[in-house]
């Protein structure tokens, strides 16, 4: 069951949306001088050679952080973002690139905490060789479902959890709602993101998720979308979103004006999109 690679999708148009995002909330935890702990239920490996086997079979990163790459003053918003990216790589060009977790360690400072899990054996060990060094990361090797639960509620208080899935399986989805649900008991002022694909109409489960989202007494619900083409009728990826609950203060303005210039610089076909809609808004 766990054949999933993120190699082979790295630095594509969910990638840009989903870490674009990430690296905002995080520097939003930033502006405050209190530490906060990141949570990655489903870390990956890290760091990805673009150049591989794996990210070469498709090259999906030249239409989506590629496309950025080239012009990097065109968003300053994004700096921070692109800024770790520059870190991995030289003149030479564009050739690793961050995840979630490795873009995080970037980002984070010395006072906070990063907590991550991975099930993957493979994935695990390089997530290891990659970041085990660094003396703020607890890496876990365990379900990043039944792991968060664990994990709740960290020390310190203040924090993200980044849940990001393959749904490889239909039950991601299911996982996710109620994991969300359980969480926010144990952990009802984190900032929680949970990423998710949007699918040919035949395979796309996305709906029924935020809608049982939306159906719980959260605090609030913020859904960031991308679609870089028309929904497909069969199968396919043509986009990605985050439902993001305790969303923190300007961080919709700051998607309001981003999103319509992601959109435009990522679309590859006819019915590119974006939206950005508060399900429930908080007090």
């Amino acid at each position: 069951m766990l054949s999933y690679r993120h190699a082979f999708h790295a630095g594509n148009h969910a990638d840009v949306l989903k870490h674009a995002v990430q690296s905002l909330l995080l520097e939003a935890l930033k502006a405050k001088d209190k530490p906060f702990c990141y949570i990655d239920t489903h870390a990956g490996g890290g760091c990805y050679d673009l150049s591989g086997e794996w990210s070469q079979k498709k090259a999906e990163f030249e239409d989506g952080i590629g496309r950025l790459w080239s012009q990097p003053a065109d968003w300053p918003e994004l700096a921070a973002y692109l800024g770790a990216i520059a870190t991995l790589n030289d003149e030479q060009g564009l050739r690793f690139y961050p995840g979630s977790p490795e873009l995080a360690r970037h980002l984070l400072r010395e006072q906070d905490k990063l907590m991550l899990m991975e099930l993957h054996n493979n994935e695990v060990e390089i997530l290891r060789r990659h970041l085990g060094a660094d003396p703020r990361v607890a890496i876990h090797h365990r379900d990043g479902f039944e792991g968060l639960l664990a994990l709740l509620p960290p020390t310190p208080r203040r924090g993200l959890v980044l849940i990001d899935p393959p749904y490889e399986l239909k039950t991601d989805y299911d996982k996710a709602v109620k994991g969300l649900e359980k969480a926010l008991r144990r952990w009802p002022t984190g900032i929680y993101a949970l990423w998710y694909p949007i699918l040919g109409k035949q395979a796309d489960r996305s709906r029924e998720m935020l809608e049982r989202l939306a159906a719980l007494p959260l605090p609030s619900l913020l859904k960031v979308e991308l679609e870089v083409a028309a929904q497909p009728a069969d199968w396919g990826m043509n986009g990605s979103g985050l439902a993001i609950i305790n969303a923190p203060w300007q961080l919709d303005s700051q998607l309001g004006a981003l999103l319509p210039r992601l959109s435009h610089c990522l679309h590859q076909a006819d019915g590119a999109q974006w939206s950005l809609e508060w399900l429930i808004r908080g007090s």
